[in-house]
């Protein structure tokens, strides 16, 4: 198994990803690159309801309630889908190359990690590895967690604090870990 490290040597120089199209012209993508870092990514922002209004005019769907707080990085808005009264936390980076979807009454707290990308180490071209996030309803992304492209966070699953989500979790589950693993069963009271 280890013999591919031996043999193979990565050339980035090699790297293409041409195939790739974040699938909006290159001024959208200019005037979103400087809409995230004046509004969204500057910490000095807190307003909420205005980053949910320019999300949604770059394409996002998002809900009703949604709370979105600073410094958060968003890739492209318009591979985003927000569901009501979820919350997005300070210094979150929702690296989505392609879609992220985020049910109703989710939490991404503060500095998660939500990676739609990757890269193919078994090539020496270091090929761009795409796949679809999903947190499903209730779910919580606890504190600089990280969630890897592919993921499905299922209804009500907790990925705890520092933990890296490299499988879907199973619903009203909590994880912890590196790679996470269950822990326990949640149970939820009203």
């Amino acid at each position: 198994m280890f013999d591919i490290f031996m043999i193979l040597k990565t050339k980035v120089s090699h790297y293409d990803n041409s195939w790739y199209s974040p699938n909006r012209g290159r001024i959208i993508q200019i005037l979103w690159y400087f809409v995230n870092v004046v509004l969204f990514i500057n910490p000095l922002n807190p307003i909420s309801s205005l980053k949910v209004c320019l999300l949604r005019f770059f394409g996002a769907k998002i809900g009703i309630g949604v709370r979105i707080n600073p410094s958060v990085n968003i890739k492209y808005p318009w591979k985003l889908e927000v569901g009501d009264y979820s919350w997005i936390g300070e210094k979150v980076w929702i690296d989505n190359l392609t879609m992220v979807t985020i049910g109703s009454n989710c939490c991404v707290s503060q500095g998660a990690m939500l990676l739609t990308g990757n890269h193919n180490y078994k090539k020496s071209t270091f090929d761009l590895i795409v796949k679809n996030i999903h947190i499903e309803e209730g779910s919580w992304v606890g504190a600089k967690a990280t969630v890897c492209p592919g993921v499905t966070c299922k209804s009500h699953s907790i990925l705890a604090v520092g933990s890296v989500a490299t499988s879907d979790l199973e619903p009203y589950t909590i994880y912890q870990g590196n790679p996470a693993k269950a822990i326990r069963k949640r149970v939820i009271t009203s």
